[in-house]
């Protein structure tokens, strides 16, 4: 079947890589998983050889065709034609368990689809997502790393991530030009440090990355005075790289605290 280059195809094929996938999801038979970009079916039926039932959500038709076709994925293979940046998790998930995402996530995607993921959280248990290396290390970074910033940052509240392995280009067909590593994201339903207001939050993070250079003093200009920076205990001298993500939850509450409620407008990331 054709690889189709406007949905970012590359179809994992690398037995080994996908044993380690399975292993480190380490799915069980009440699990409710659900796999987004099935793709070929390389991972979906090495999962349904340990699971009952797996759903997985594809926007190729022609792919989901072929899939669903499969007799290894009868009666045991919930299909879903579509995008999964339109897909309603949490009306997936019901009145059941929660749903443990996985997925080889198209590059050019991927990051918007982890936010529709981590801004559904409520239904979801965990992630299992291979992605771009480079924005893996974004995601895992911490404070004063160069990779650290905004992404990490907005992650942080609200899941703990794990970089757990690297994948070569050689393990897909076509092979990208870049390597690829695994993520493991454990979501929370209520943000992992006080942070005030998401939307507070999203503001104070947006503002501090949008020139990385600046000082907090000046990258916070207009919105949070330099008194007020040194009230949370920060100083305000310092650049937002070297903050760790529970800093920026104290300025967002500081934020919040001296706007009249419904001022602040979300702040959504890229």
């Amino acid at each position: 079947m054709p690889v189709r280059k406007r949905f970012g195809q590359h179809f994992l094929h690398d037995g080994a890589i996908i044993g380690r996938i399975v292993a480190a999801i380490d799915p069980r038979a009440g699990d409710r998983v659900v796999e987004i970009g099935p793709g070929r079916g390389a991972l979906t039926f090495a999962l349904l050889a340990k699971l009952p039932h797996l759903a997985a959500i594809e926007i190729d038709r022609d792919l989901a065709g072929s899939l669903g076709g499969d007799p290894r994925a009868a009666g045991k293979l919930s299909l879903h034609v579509g995008d999964a940046l339109r897909t309603d998790f949490i009306a997936m998930r019901g009145d059941g368990g929660p749903l443990r995402i996985v997925g080889n996530l198209p590059y050019n995607i991927s990051t918007p689809l982890l936010f529709r993921l981590i801004d559904q959280r409520h239904a979801i248990l965990d992630v299992h997502a291979m992605l771009q290396k480079e924005v893996v290390e974004r995601i895992t970074a911490t404070a004063d790393e160069p990779a650290y910033g905004r992404l990490t940052v907005m992650i942080a509240a609200f899941a703990e991530a794990e970089r757990l392995f690297d994948v070569g280009p050689g393990a897909f067909q076509p092979p990208p030009r870049v390597w690829s590593s695994v993520l493991r994201l454990r979501t929370s339903e209520s943000p992992r440090f006080e942070i005030g207001d998401p939307s507070a939050y999203g503001r104070v993070v947006a503002a501090a990355f949008s020139h990385r250079r600046k000082t907090l003093r000046n990258a916070l200009r207009g919105l949070l005075e330099p008194a007020e920076i040194e009230a949370c205990g920060i100083d305000p001298g310092v650049r937002p790289g070297t903050l760790a993500p529970e800093r920026f939850g104290q300025l967002a509450r500081r934020l919040r605290a001296r706007e009249p409620a419904g001022a602040i407008a979300p702040s959504r990331p890229r």
